[in-house]
């Protein structure tokens, strides 16, 4: 007889089995939660801040403009026989910069010399002729009228030693222009013409331009609302006057770096410009060393007062809401986080001094502002800034980060 196949069954498990399966891994997972405890708080950079005298001061953008400028231009039409000085030297007021050919007007002077002499020898031939007739005349020895006409002469000949006075003056006026002279003290530019140019009188060409650099004017054109405001603060003797409504001023460069040297801003001679509505300051700064140019852009630094009580806060540890208005995170007593709406007067530096919304001793933080939420429970770890404060940050030495 044919041997019978035995079957093997296999066990199969229902939905009744997987669903008791998965509970029981979920309860395995839970006893792992509760045996690792509840997840870490997140750990945020904090700075304490604290209210400290802050001087205020207006930053101005100006350029420097000279304090007198001086085209020179020939008065008189010749030839360039010289160059008297060197470009970019400092000359003084009368020197001589350049020679024209005095040849012509040399020629013009001694003409009208010559014609002063002939019209003088006139005058004394008339004058004798009027002495003659006058005694003559009250004789009947001739008539009245020859005394009337060489009396005529006589002053016609009066008349062209004067005008011949006047032609010789005009000659050596002519003749002095051919020196081309300075103006002004300062420094001189780059030459426009050379030995052997042709020049004209009152030409649209200058010959050079000399420019007086010390002092020296720096303008800054700001709106009438901060002249305003700034007259206010020197009428309230906020900003401090040196007399005259002038207020000293320092000068920050190009570079960053700070001019030596205090200014004076001067309030009076102002006009605003009815197109933009813009107002222009003028200061004035000595410059003896010649290190302010005209035309490099500059700023001007106005101390307006000190604020006693002033808080800075880092700019990296404020934000701005949809409303655009300035918000910060900082850490509260139970370590948790409070989200403030805040009130800036102004940058200073890489900090913005705050008028209302942070207090003295307020935990301000400054790094992991992404990672956390207003009401959160957080780890606060206190930091200082580097030097420039715009740098990273670091836990000073000797500080523990403070738990909450």
């Amino acid at each position: 007889m044919p041997a019978k196949t035995r079957r093997t069954s296999t066990p199969q498990f229902g939905f009744a089995g997987m669903l008791v399966l998965g509970l029981a891994l979920a309860g395995c997972s839970e006893e792992k939660q509760k045996q690792a405890g509840p997840p870490p708080k997140p750990s945020v950079d904090v700075v304490t801040l604290h209210a400290q005298p802050v001087t205020l001061t207006t930053d101005l953008p100006g350029r420097i403009s000279p304090f007198r400028t001086a085209e020179v231009r020939p008065q008189v039409n010749g030839v360039i026989l010289k160059r008297l000085f060197t470009e970019g030297d400092v000359v003084q007021t009368g020197q001589q910069l350049y020679q024209i050919d005095p040849a012509p007007y040399e020629a013009s002077l001694a003409s009208a010399q010559a014609t002063l002499l002939h019209a003088q020898a006139s005058v004394r031939t008339a004058q004798s002729t009027v002495e003659r007739y006058r005694p003559l005349a009250e004789a009947k020895a001739v008539s009245q009228q020859d005394l009337d006409n060489a009396v005529g002469a006589l002053q016609q000949n009066q008349a062209d030693v004067a005008s011949a006075e006047a032609a010789i003056k005009t000659a050596a006026i002519n003749l002095a222009y051919t020196k081309v002279l300075s103006p002004i003290t300062g420094r001189t530019s780059r030459s426009a013409v050379t030995e052997g140019a042709l020049v004209t009188a009152n030409q649209t060409t200058t010959l050079v331009t000399v420019t007086q650099l010390d002092p020296i004017y720096v303008d800054a054109t700001q709106p009438t609302i901060t002249i305003l405001r700034l007259k206010r603060e020197l009428a309230s003797e906020q900003i401090k006057s040196v007399g005259a409504g002038k207020v000293p001023v320092k000068l920050l460069l190009e570079d960053g770096s700070s001019y030596d040297r205090a200014g004076i801003l001067q309030f009076s001679e102002v006009t605003v410009d009815q197109g933009t509505g813009a107002v222009t300051l003028r200061a004035i700064f000595p410059n003896e060393a010649s290190m302010l140019l005209p035309g490099m852009f500059v700023r001007e630094q106005l101390e307006e007062g000190i604020r006693q009580n002033g808080i800075l806060a880092p700019q990296q540890g404020l934000t701005h809401n949809q409303k655009g208005e300035p918000t910060a995170l900082v850490v509260d007593a139970d370590g948790k986080v409070q989200n403030r709406v805040l009130t800036t007067d102004r940058a200073i530096g890489d900090t913005w001094l705050v008028t209302s919304g942070l207090n003295d001793g307020d935990r301000l933080i400054v790094r992991g502002v992404q990672m956390v939420q207003p009401g959160m429970q957080v780890t606060a770890n206190e930091v200082t800034l580097d030097s420039n404060g715009a740098g990273p940050l670091a836990t000073p030495a000797g500080a523990k980060p403070a738990t909450q």
